[in-house]
């Protein structure tokens, strides 16, 4: 009997070290998934920040070549062509230098303080961009 019991607790012996084996196992790669799912979302997101930081420079852009050209064909609608070519100016200035975060808080300040104008220009908006949507290619 002494044999078989040698036996039988070798056996529990080698099953515990190969479950403790097996744990380890699933432990590392468990390990490796959640860090693949991190690196994943990291990526991610620097994409995405690089698509807005790009959207940002093209605004930029957009906006000091819509004020360049106001300049100057300005001298046919006087001055109120160069104060809208200023404003614009200073609108690209302001996306320039400040960053998304800091835009998005200014923009929620600006509703908050205004709630009626924020409205009333969100609806006006939202007209021209619907309107220009809709209209056929030529």
């Amino acid at each position: 009997m002494d044999a078989n019991n040698r036996e039988s607790a070798a056996d529990i012996s080698e099953t515990s070290s190969s479950s403790a084996a097996t744990a380890a196992g699933m432990k590392r790669t468990l390990e490796d998934k959640a860090f693949e799912a991190k690196e994943a979302v990291n990526e991610f997101g620097r994409k995405a920040t690089d698509k807005l930081e790009d959207s940002r420079r093209s605004t930029v852009r957009a906006l000091d070549k819509t004020a360049s050209s106001l300049h100057s064909g300005a001298d046919q609608f006087s001055v109120i062509g160069h104060a809208a070519a200023d404003r614009l100016h200073d609108t690209a200035e302001y996306v320039r230098e400040t960053d998304l975060q800091g835009i998005l808080e200014d923009l929620q300040n600006m509703v908050k303080r205004y709630p009626a104008q924020s409205l009333a220009a969100a609806a006006i908006l939202g007209f021209l961009v619907a309107r220009g949507l809709s209209r056929p290619e030529r």
